[in-house]
């Protein structure tokens, strides 16, 4: 791919992203898995349909606006994800989303990540988490002043969004990016103590043709409903380890913290 990554996603291209998730949790009780998972990366704005994939429409795969961006289940997409970089001084970029689609209408996706991109560069990432209880915050990843947003950089923010019953709500996310045409590469480390959790994601990036998404089907059937059945599976598998259960706490009153 020659063009930038910004100038393709403007151009309506999708691209598809076969990721490996893993998750890791530190401390008295330890957890480790990993899967394979289908993400999206796209400009809700610019992406042009396919014979697989819709915008706010039924399909194999799909992208709903209500499904992103300001309250969970009657979002308003890149315009949510626009006002938000706005109000903390940066206009003039691509916006852009990678989450998890629908799947045979079926949504769920524990973290989706908003990009600012201005050519190849990466300027700020909403990093928009879901739990399964129904609830949703994000957290605005960026340096002062908005300079690009390199592999090397660690980018910092309180945890005050309730994610895992078997976790407090408390400590630090240490977020790191890494964005290319080709690649990418998320690592997220929750530092609280000698607990915490790493979570991490990285694939190859390729046009997401209908071919492409046929396969990944093929592959991985059930798309999100077949994550939401892995986050409960190891959920038990932490239960039966003897990890005690925090009842849920009311969501942060902010819809953003840094």
């Amino acid at each position: 791919m020659s063009a930038s990554l910004a100038a393709l996603l403007d151009g309506g291209e999708m691209l598809h992203m076969p990721a490996r998730v893993t998750h890791a949790r530190r401390g008295g009780i330890r957890h480790a898995f990993a899967y394979g998972v289908d993400y999206l990366l796209l400009a809700p704005e610019r992406v042009t349909p396919c014979a697989l994939f819709s915008h706010n429409r039924f399909n194999i795969f799909a992208l709903h606006d209500r499904d992103h961006g300001g309250p969970r289940g009657s979002g308003t997409g890149a315009a949510w994800a626009r006002s938000i970089f706005a109000r903390a001084g940066l206009t003039d970029v691509t916006v852009a989303l990678m989450t998890q689609p629908r799947f045979l209408g079926y949504w769920f996706s524990p973290v989706s990540f908003w990009l600012a991109l201005r050519g190849d560069d990466l300027l700020a990432v909403i990093a928009e988490v879901n739990n399964t209880f129904g609830q949703r915050h994000s957290y605005l990843c960026c340096h002062p002043g908005f300079p690009p947003i390199t592999p090397s950089d660690v980018l910092t923010a309180t945890k005050v969004f309730h994610v895992s019953p078997f976790q407090d709500v408390r400590g630090t996310y240490h977020f790191r990016f890494s964005l290319s045409p080709v690649s990418a590469a998320i690592a997220i480390r929750q530092v609280d103590g000698s607990e915490g959790l790493v979570a991490t994601m990285r694939g190859d990036l390729s046009r997401a043709t209908p071919l492409r998404l046929l396969r990944a089907a093929l592959k991985r059937p059930g798309g999100a409903l077949r994550v939401i059945v892995l986050i409960y599976w190891n959920a038990l598998r932490l239960k039966l380890k003897g990890a005690g259960y925090r009842p849920l706490p009311s969501p942060p009153d902010q819809e953003v913290s840094r």
